[in-house]
């Protein structure tokens, strides 16, 4: 910001008859000097937001140019799948998609290297080296199980089941990931509640199952949290508190400060706010829990299914939910538990 502050500083040393056009980009605007701001220093202002549908099919047409394609790869099919993502990332998946089909000594690059390349980019790198108990593997299956059914069962606006699996992916043991159909640029109240009772459902699983809880579902109650707190305090979706804005953002122009929160509300209404947002979240904590008691065999062959084949898709998740079973080929390579590795230890020495 400060190298930022000085280049526009400089624009007083040039004429306005020179001819210079004076172009800066920032991603921090709320930390610029509102001196350097005043009209005739910046006369046009120019918002860059992330692409929609068609500027990301032609930012992926971009980056194709030179990588040889499949005849099944759809850029427009790509482009709905990869809502939110900015032109970096779009690159990013590109040459993703190419080192996986390289890797396997591909001519062209596939459709399904783009969706591997996808799920790398937006859930992380595999991480098949962590070895973990069987009883922490039960646990997470059950808790992703527990997250898919709920959002398979609830009723109301949602994303879509996409993918779920137990096999960690960055600091995740397991995930289930949901997949917008198109952009969002509104979120309702009822897409809100309904993210809160899928959040809330990994845990419910838990303890239904095992009868205690563990440190896995502490993001999914963080993101709950803050997820009821702003439906409270910034999108006025309290009936109890109406449609009013409840602490003022400040931004501090000092180098490295973010912003910070200041109370412009009485105590009294303080703990009006903790009790509306407490109350959203345990609303949506029953329904959850409603939903996973009357499908508790569904839950149960979820899980299995995540334990047998560790990913399973949107087809297979539909089956489970119509009452069948998954009918195909096992994973070659399979997630190691501790115990079975100490067993193959000990056959070894022996």
């Amino acid at each position: 910001e400060q190298t930022l502050n000085q280049l526009l500083v400089e624009m007083d040393g040039f004429e306005s008859n020179e001819g210079v056009v004076i172009i800066a980009a920032t991603n921090r605007p709320d930390v610029l000097d509102p001196a350097i701001l005043r009209p005739g220093r910046f006369d046009r202002r120019v918002m860059i937001p992330r692409p929609d549908l068609l500027g990301r099919e032609a930012i992926l047409g971009v980056h194709t140019r030179k990588v040889p394609l499949g005849p099944q790869v759809d850029l427009e099919v790509l482009a709905r799948a990869t809502p939110g993502m900015a032109g970096a990332d779009l690159e990013n998946l590109v040459n993703e998609a190419a080192l996986i089909a390289a890797r396997v000594d591909k001519s062209q690059v596939e459709m399904d290297d783009f969706e591997t390349a996808r799920e790398k980019v937006l859930m992380g790198a595999e991480r098949r080296s962590l070895v973990m108990s069987e009883k922490d593997l039960r646990n997470t299956a059950f808790h992703e199980a527990g997250h898919a059914l709920v959002t398979a069962k609830l009723k109301g606006e949602k994303d879509p089941l996409h993918k779920v699996t137990i096999i960690p992916r960055g600091r995740a043991l397991g995930m289930t990931m949901q997949l917008p159909t198109e952009d969002r640029y509104a979120m309702t109240q009822t897409y809100a509640e309904n993210q809160i009772a899928i959040l809330m459902g990994g845990r419910i699983a838990e303890d239904m199952i095992f009868g205690e809880v563990t440190t896995g579902a502490g993001n999914d109650i963080e993101r709950a949290t803050d997820l009821a707190r702003k439906m409270v305090c910034e999108w006025g979706m309290s009936e109890a508190m109406g449609p009013l804005s409840y602490g003022q953002k400040n931004g501090e122009v000092f180098l490295g400060r973010d912003f910070n929160q200041s109370s412009d509300y009485s105590q009294n209404t303080a703990d009006k706010i903790d009790a509306e947002v407490r109350r959203i979240v345990h609303e949506q904590h029953e329904i959850a829990r409603n939903i996973l008691d009357e499908h508790r065999t569904i839950l149960d062959k979820m899980a299995e299914a995540l334990l047998t084949y560790e990913t399973i898709d949107k087809s297979d998740i539909d089956t489970l939910l119509g009452g069948g079973d998954i009918e195909r080929a096992k994973p070659e390579k399979k997630l190691k538990t501790r115990e079975q590795l100490e067993e193959e230890r000990s056959k070894k020495q022996n």
